[in-house]
C-alpha cells in the first residue's frame, strides 16, 4: 500500500514539475495539473478500496479457520 502511494506521489510530482517547465500558458498548465491530480486521486482511491475489500476477505477467512482450529482443539481436549 505504501509503495503504491509512494509511486503515485512521485508520478504526480514529476508530472507537475514537467508541466511547470513546459512552454504552455499558465491557465492551461493549471487545468492540466488539476486534471492529472483528479485522475491520480481517483486511482489511489480505487486502489485503497480494492485493498480494503481484499483485507476484509482475508480477515473473514482467517476467522473461519480459527473457528475450525478451536473446534478441533475442543474435540482433542475432550478425548
Amino acid at each position: 500500500m505504501r509503495v503504491i502511494l509512494g509511486v503515485a506521489s512521485l508520478f504526480a510530482a514529476g508530472a507537475i514539475v514537467g508541466m511547470l517547465y513546459a512552454p504552455d500558458k499558465g491557465e492551461r498548465t493549471r487545468r492540466r495539473i488539476v486534471r492529472k491530480g483528479k485522475g491520480l486521486y481517483n486511482s489511489v482511491a480505487e486502489s485503497i478500496e480494492e485493498n480494503k475489500d481484499a483485507l476484509e476477505e482475508l480477515r473473514d477467512r482467517l476467522k473461519e479457520n480459527l473457528e475450525i482450529v478451536n473446534e478441533e482443539m475442543d474435540k482433542f481436549a475432550k478425548r
